[in-house]
């Protein structure tokens, strides 16, 4: 299964692989302590401090004078090593602690205490003067006798003092049970339906026969009403559910609510102005995930910053970024570009087919009977460029499309013409950490034949949707495209490697069939040349099934050609069977929706939801709204539409997956700077954006302590910590906004 790999520190493919093997429900061992001297009565012994923290006994608490000026939370730190943990054991993690002056945030964590200093949990709380006690429930991912108990307090301007006490780590307890508050059994779009659209909820209930729902609008009303429909036991959810179909009222309104078996939903709207905002707000995301630039408070209130990796101190900056040891003789201009997710990475793999799907969004936008280009014009977007004549989100776009031309291999070197796989930190950072803040040195990757090959897509595609805005931009992409595509044919299986993940993911994928037929169509749709139509009509995918369970996404790509193929007017011999087969593509969405109690396109197979799923979901969707701009058919307008519910809130959870839509919405999704529930002066993330969504892996430990045996949908929490379920990420917030402009278009 292909997925992006990431850490709060290092976690290497071989604990990725032993973390997902965990048993669900590992036998109870006796209780026993594994530290020593947690209690500090007359000794601070085996604790250690850094060299430049004074720590000593008082008053039976460890107490550290914590220098200022530090730049990370491990630059002063005491702990004691040492320890030993057994692999799928619980382990109840507590201690006292107290700062002066208040305010301060402790990065309390049990980890690997050698290198690569994995750590398996954490916790930053924020300590008041008078103290608090603190106490929490993980599981052990691996065996070791090299385990580390340790207190973070660096990274403040000024100087400190922390003290702890009672501090213990036991093991042989009971897993912690995590009960998530699912809210009122009426599951609903929590932000809106359109008029004439799709209208259906799920009820979770213990009835098996039907029974009568009402909707009530703001004022308590009954405006409309009916029966549930049975459906048994849901598979993705293991709950017993009736659905409720009211798509039969066309009136508008907000606060509406659906009343059935004695529940009342949460509140909802019914119109398009939602989306209308979503559309906007998941594509405003991108800016304050710039790299190389100042983000101005003045357009995103609450979220300016510091200009992160321009070569400021503590940055080490990417104007000037050597390769890993080894791999090449130069140094690279790489500013610029989006953050890829929670970390300050950047990559060429998932920036491509992020790029892709937002230029497809505007290339829609010119081309559909229901595309509104102007909805997506200059001034739309709130960007520094706006009002210099070019739609804001090809502005936005080009950011990262300048960054991915930058990536290229130099004329002259070896390897000439591929793209880096990417560029990140020399090892893992910790949370939170704005970009300004990161000390770290900053890489070049080995060249891989699926960057090159994202290069060269996503070069083409903007080849000619720049060309009226400027030509001279347009055709540098052109070249830096047929470039890459000839190295790619010269190189045509060097890919990254699976271990390397230390400081940033991998992105690795062994096979680069699919980004050859993307490529090619991208380039043969530009220039029309019988090159690349001879690729992709030889292409052993150009006629194969290509819609899966699973959908597409940065490992599986050829499906962005193929729609490219169907709706980007081409004289491609064939191209009849092409469109043929996306339609296809979509009865099998619609068929899959239509059997799922909860509304959406997505069954993964074995009912494991894979890393991101939510942008499954969501991509899954687009093949239906292209099947509708194909064929004008209501059926796949009204399951695209329908699709965006799960993501609003018609799920197991009961909650929205997007921050800032719904009464109850994910708004604690892991990032760095995005750090709010860590550190209360910086903010949560930004309106319209989604969460990775449920993830059967549960790779990260903060999940695998809470959520093990999970069933499907409810393989999710809405924590920083959860990493493998709860990241954000550029290439799902691209599916996120082309849905919402899609549904927004059929207001």
């Amino acid at each position: 299964m292909k997925r992006r790999r990431t850490a709060l520190l290092t976690l290497t493919a071989l604990l990725g692989a032993v973390l997902t093997a965990l048993p669900a429900a590992p036998a109870l061992a006796d209780e026993v302590e594994q530290l020593k001297n947690g209690t500090f009565d007359t000794t601070t012994e085996p604790w250690w401090s850094s060299p430049n923290v004074t720590a000593g006994l008082s008053d039976g608490q460890l107490c550290a004078q914590v220098p200022g000026g530090t730049a990370n939370r491990w630059d002063a730190s005491v702990g004691q090593n040492d320890l030993t943990l057994v692999a799928g054991e619980s382990y109840r993690f507590s201690f006292r602690a107290n700062g002066t002056p208040e305010g301060h945030v402790v990065r309390a964590i049990v980890g690997l205490s050698a290198a690569p200093y994995d750590t398996w949990f954490e916790v930053s709380p924020q300590l008041s003067v008078s103290g608090d006690v603190y106490s929490y429930t993980f599981t052990a991912p691996v065996d070791t006798t090299q385990g580390q108990v340790a207190f973070q307090a660096g990274g403040s301007a000024d100087p400190w003092r922390l003290c702890v006490d009672d501090v213990s780590l036991l093991g042989g307890v009971p897993p912690e049970v995590y009960e998530p508050d699912t809210g009122p059994r009426v599951r609903v779009n929590q932000v809106a339906y359109l008029p004439s659209g799709p209208k259906n909820a799920t009820l979770v209930t213990d009835a098996t026969t039907r029974v009568p729902w009402r909707l009530r609008d703001a004022a308590g009303t009954t405006v409309a009403h009916g029966w549930t429909r049975p459906r048994g036991t849901d598979v993705s959810s293991g709950q017993n559910v009736h659905s409720i179909d009211f798509g039969g009222y066309r009136g508008r309104g907000q606060g509406l609510t659906l009343v059935a078996d004695g529940e009342t939903s949460r509140p909802f709207d019914i119109g398009a102005a939602a989306y209308e905002r979503l559309r906007l707000d998941s594509l405003k995301y991108y800016y304050t995930q710039r790299s190389g630039i100042a983000i101005r408070d003045d357009l995103r209130p609450g979220y300016g910053r510091a200009a992160g990796h321009l070569d400021a101190a503590p940055n080490k900056g990417d104007s000037d970024v050597p390769c890993q040891p080894g791999v090449c003789a130069y140094t690279l201009d790489v500013t610029g570009g989006w953050y890829d997710a929670g970390d300050h990475g950047k990559y060429v793999v998932n920036g491509g087919i992020t790029t892709w799907e937002l230029l497809s969004t505007y290339e829609r936008s010119l081309l559909a009977r229901t595309g509104h280009p102007g909805r997506l014009g200059d001034g739309t977007l709130d960007l520094p460029e706006s009002g210099n004549k070019v739609p804001d989100i090809l502005d936005e776009a080009r950011w990262e499309l300048e960054f991915l031309l930058k990536m290229q291999v130099p004329d002259g070197q070896p390897l000439a013409g591929m793209a880096h796989h990417k560029i990140h930190d020399e090892q893992w950072t910790g949370l939170p950490l704005l970009p300004a803040d990161d000390p770290q040195r900053r890489e070049l990757h080995p060249p891989s034949t699926q960057a090159t090959l994202n290069l060269a897509a996503t070069a083409a595609q903007a080849a000619r949707l720049y060309r009226p805005y400027d030509k001279a931009f347009a055709a540098r992409a052109l070249t830096a495209a047929r470039k890459a595509w000839t190295a790619a044919l010269a190189h045509p299986e060097l890919y990254a490697s699976e271990s390397d993940g230390v400081g940033g993911g991998t992105y690795a994928d062994g096979d680069a069939t699919d980004e050859f037929y993307w490529a090619a169509a991208e380039l043969y749709l530009t220039t029309g040349e019988r090159q690349f139509a001879d690729h992709v009509r030889h292409s052993p995918l150009h006629t194969a099934d290509l819609f899966g369970g699973l959908g597409f996404d940065w490992g599986r790509t050829a499906t962005a050609g193929r729609l490219d193929l169907a709706t980007v007017p081409n004289a491609l011999p064939g191209r009849d069977a092409v469109r043929r087969s996306v339609v296809k593509g979509a009865d099998r969405y619609l068929a899959t929706l239509d059997a799922q109690p909860y509304g959406m396109p997505y069954a993964p197979p074995g009912n494991l939801y894979d890393w991101g799923s939510n942008a499954q979901v969501l991509n899954n969707a687009v093949v239906l709204a292209t099947a509708y701009d194909l064929t004008g058919a209501a059926k796949y307008r009204d399951g695209a539409v329908q699709s965006m519910d799960y993501l609003l809130g018609r799920n197991a959870l009961n909650m929205s997956y997007v921050t800032g839509y719904g009464e109850a919405a994910a708004h604690n999704q892991h990032s760095r700077w995005y750090a709010h529930e860590l550190d209360p002066s910086l903010p949560a993330p930004p309106p319209g954006t989604v969460a990775g969504g449920p993830n059967s892996g549960i790779q990260d430990p903060y999940a695998q302590a809470r959520l093990q045996g999970c069933v499907g949908q409810f393989c999710y929490i809405d924590d920083i910590q959860s990493w493998a379920t709860n990241e954000t990420a550029i290439n799902w917030n691209a599916a996120l906004a082309r849905m919402a402009s899609f549904v927004a278009d059929q207001g």
